[in-house]
């Protein structure tokens, strides 16, 4: 098992090696060569009365800036013409968190739509588009969104979010790649070498966020985030590492990449600042109708199942016993038992869990016991207690949300076999990266009834739409290679509320789609 003490004290060390430079103010009148707000603006986290806004101020080229604390001043108005400002002030963007600026808004109305902007160096930014959570609600409409590479496909699908106007767009991991693939087709280049270090995964952030459709996606609508492994590196858990590096060492690496990501992402400050390491789960809630619990599966895992110290691939597991443990865990003692209180706390009708990793049991041949490590599989005690935890009575209809697999999939989450389900999966497919090869789940059909759907060619993002009465999700496919290419509907799962039952309505006439 980890030393979880030992580790803390790593990562304690790595996060105190990466303190800043001291700041020096930059006079109030100093004007931008270029613009400062080249990386745009992003609202997130919304509750009933405020939001989170993020900007970050870039030198020429997107480069940072290089030196001094900058006031910005923000303004929250109720209308686009910023007639009516009902919230302003002035914050430092300081160069120990790369000029990155997060507001914490609070006092606003619940239920409506807000406009926002900064001001720094002489410049204005793009105008933001954000709102509060309702008090009571009918509706709820979420883009669920996992893995984009920017190397292997344009974030076009972003257009088609946009366009269907969610109240959310909830995006479960993999938002940067931190690897090349070399041999695998790309429509454009990184330009820059792996990042390891706090200035490579700046710069690795600051180039996704120049890409006009994840940008737009941003400005105009707020966003609910979590990571997954490639914010740091493919298939990490917790200090264990596909290179095996020893904790101390890859610690650093770590600390670095998480700063970068609370840098660049709307999440409230208060989760990352002043704490020994950040914390990402938290609770989003959709007025009286749905709750959101955002897990983080990678900091607080046990060590992987059946692997050498140290180190952390995905890789298939063939009668690895230790995987079914009952002390590992996925999500750690603190969250596991902060979710499970939720639960037990729950009296919305919808109660939704969005998390990284594909979390129904996958088989990869007849045994049962064939599965990859990286996955849920891996875990299958903690499973088998949030399985439960779902079945509980103040839960009345749950759903996970994943990402991970590049692929589209539909499952019925039950505790045994032979039960009613307790729960829908959906597992979105990457925005734009390499879809998996043919094969990898084997014969999917044979060994795996409870799952009802599964796409393996397509990448695109799930669109899902919550009421009093039904949940539908639309699975939305894009050829991510195509600079303009086309959005279509490739499956419709409807859930009615009080059912454990789905239905799937694919999309006819080709072999890109695989209802079971």
């Amino acid at each position: 098992m980890q030393d979880h003490h030992w580790h803390r004290r790593a990562v304690l060390a790595a996060m105190a090696a990466l303190a800043a430079r001291p700041t020096h103010l930059l006079a109030a009148g100093t004007a931008a060569t270029a613009d400062p707000f080249a990386l745009g603006v992003a609202s997130g986290d919304p509750a009933s009365d405020g939001f989170v806004l993020w900007t970050r101020l870039v030198g020429p080229g997107a480069a940072p800036l290089q030196d001094g604390a900058v006031p910005v001043r923000f303004e929250v108005a109720e209308d686009e013409g910023f007639q009516r400002i009902v919230r302003s002030g002035t914050q430092k963007a300081v160069q120990d968190h790369a000029h990155a600026v997060h507001v914490e808004v609070a006092g606003l109305r619940p239920g409506r739509r807000y406009w926002y902007r900064f001001h720094a160096l002489g410049a204005t930014s793009a105008i933001g588009r954000t709102s509060t959570t309702p008090v009571r609600a009918d509706r709820m409409r979420v883009a669920l969104t996992s893995c984009q590479h920017w190397e292997q496909g344009w974030f076009g699908a972003y257009r088609d979010i946009i366009d269907a106007a969610p109240d959310l767009v909830l995006q479960v991991g993999d938002y940067i790649y931190e690897q090349s693939y070399p041999d695998q087709p790309a429509v454009r280049r990184f330009g820059a070498p792996d990042p390891v270090d706090l200035d490579g995964y700046r710069a690795r952030y600051a180039l996704y966020r120049t890409d006009r459709d994840l940008q737009e996606a941003h400005r105009l609508l707020p966003w609910v985030v979590t990571w997954d492994d490639h914010e740091v590196l493919n298939d990490y858990a917790a200090l264990a590492n596909r290179e095996g590096l020893p904790p101390a060492i890859f610690a650093a690496r770590r600390a670095a990449a998480y700063q970068a990501y609370f840098e660049h992402m709307p999440i409230r400050p208060s989760l990352w600042r002043g704490r020994s390491s950040p914390r990402l789960y938290r609770g989003i809630d959709w007025g009286d109708l749905a709750s959101l619990s955002v897990l983080d599966t990678r900091q607080y895992r046990s060590t992987p199942p059946c692997a050498a110290p140290n180190m952390a691939r995905n890789v298939r597991l063939d009668g690895c016993a230790v995987r079914h443990l009952p002390g590992r865990t996925m999500l750690g003692n603190a969250q596991e038992s902060w979710l499970s209180t939720r639960l037990k706390q729950e009296v919305r009708p919808w109660s939704l869990i969005a998390q990284g990793v594909f979390f129904a049991p996958l088989a990869l041949d007849g045994s049962g016991e064939a599965v990859f490590s990286d996955q849920w599989d891996g875990y299958t005690a903690n499973r088998d207690r949030l399985l439960g935890q779902l079945a509980s009575p103040s839960v009345r209809n749950a759903a996970i949300l994943s990402g991970d697999v590049h692929s589209f999939w539909i499952n019925d989450l039950a505790i045994a076999k032979g039960t009613p389900p307790v729960a829908t999966e959906i597992v979105t497919s990457a925005l734009a990266a390499q879809s998996p090869p043919s094969g990898r789940f084997g014969d999917v059909r044979t060994n795996n009834p409870h799952i009802r759907f599964s796409n393996v060619q397509n990448t695109g993002y799930a669109l899902i739409d919550l009421d009093r009465a039904r949940m539908t999700t639309d699975l939305r496919a894009i050829d991510a290679t195509e600079q303009a290419g086309r959005v279509r509907t490739i499956a419709r799962v409807e859930k009615r509320a009080g059912s454990p039952q789905i239905e799937i309505e694919a999309a006819s006439g080709g072999p890109d789609t695989d209802p079971i």
